[in-house]
């Protein structure tokens, strides 16, 4: 028998930690917000199939068991919830584009046999390169039929206006809690040295922009600049800790760019606290809103990035930092000199990222924002 519950029932189809990156973060943010729990009573699927950040994107025949069996047990659990309980509303956070569309279609599916009424949480694009094929175009037609879609940014609507019209689309930007060490935004001056440093934080994919960072830096050493770029994050099969050497040595750059591999906590912390300038230069096609951009602005630091995805949204150019073209070492090398030669600028610049990420992106702002969203996904 379905019971009744006071508050409207929510289930939520997401993926949730581990591993730990940028949707599955926003998850667990949903899932254990106040603000929305005292609204709605929730249960929860995990839809990932990679309990590793390796196995992303990854096969192998056991690996590919694996996947299928969590798969099967995530769409049987579904199954099971829904038949338990009358849904107000199912929240559905999946992957756009390739095989993952795929992988994830048939729980907005399963949702709408049940007559439930959906949200889609997009936290990826790229629905614009596959709607020109017969078979998804087919498919986003019926998963995306009389659902609301919440985008992270106006900038982000091109990839799915095809598919979904404008009025079935509401907008929440991502946001991330301050940091619990207060002394790093409060007196990071204090922990600067008298060169500059400028910070990378991502993994080592080369769409992230780690190499045309580093292009950047051999030319900003060529005009003479004294500098440390720091290089925090996981490697990667496609740049391995003995390639990113290899990619600092072969450009001369073995005293200004430094690697340091992973960094979590109080160590990551650390460095953040003798940052000047953050560079995040990504043309990676998935980008939408990335989480470390609102990091960045937390601590006080000046953000340089590209108009991939969101970002337009995040940073106001030539107020909290600069948008450079994608893929341009000189454009990058330019906007970093500027902030090199007047480090008050660069000051400026960073307190007012701190403003703009109290004012629209801290955990509070996503979470009422969310919630708003959630109520209109009823209606």
């Amino acid at each position: 028998m379905k019971e009744k519950h006071n508050k409207p029932r929510a289930l939520y189809i997401a993926t949730f930690p581990p591993p730990v990156h940028g949707s599955s973060v926003v998850s667990m943010q949903i899932k254990n917000s106040k603000v929305i729990n005292e609204v709605f009573e929730g249960d929860y699927v995990n839809l990932g199939t990679s309990h590793k950040i390796e196995e992303i994107g990854k096969s192998g025949l056991l690996l590919s068991v694996k996947k299928m069996f969590r798969f099967i047990s995530a769409f049987f659990r579904t199954f099971c919830l829904l038949l338990a309980h009358k849904y107000n509303l199912c929240y559905c956070a999946i992957t756009v584009n390739g095989i993952g569309f795929f992988k994830d279609a048939p729980f907005v599916l399963l949702c709408q046999l049940f007559g439930c009424k959906i949200v889609i949480h997009q936290h990826n694009k790229g629905m614009s390169l596959f709607v020109k094929k017969p078979l998804y175009k087919w498919l986003y037609k019926h998963v995306y039929r009389g659902v609301k879609v919440i985008l992270l940014s106006n900038y982000l609507y091109e990839d799915i206006s095809a598919i979904v019209n404008k009025q079935n689309v509401m907008i929440c930007a991502n946001g991330i809690k301050p940091s619990e060490n207060k002394n790093i935004s409060d007196n990071a001056a204090d922990a600067k040295d008298e060169v500059p440093h400028i910070l990378f934080l991502s993994n080592l994919i080369e769409s992230k922009g780690c190499l045309v960072l580093l292009d950047a830096c051999g030319i900003l050493k060529n005009r003479g600049h004294r500098f440390v770029c720091d290089f925090i994050g996981g490697d990667t099969k496609e740049i391995s800790k003995e390639r990113i050497q290899k990619e600092i040595t072969k450009r001369g750059l073995t005293e200004n760019a430094i690697y340091h591999g992973k960094k979590y906590g109080n160590e990551k912390d650390e460095f953040w606290a003798k940052t000047d300038i953050f560079a995040f230069p990504t043309y990676y096609y998935n980008e939408c809103f990335p989480l470390v951009l609102l990091e960045a602005m937390e601590k006080g630091v000046a953000c340089i990035s590209t108009i991939e995805g969101g970002i337009r949204d995040i940073i106001d150019d030539g107020v909290t930092g600069y948008i450079v073209e994608r893929q341009n070492p000189q454009a990058l090398a330019d906007a970093i000199e500027r902030l090199l030669i007047n480090p008050a600028l660069c000051r400026s610049m960073g307190a007012a990222g701190r403003k703009l990420y109290e004012e629209r992106f801290t955990e509070e702002r996503f979470e009422n924002t969310m919630l708003e969203c959630l109520k209109e996904g009823m209606e």
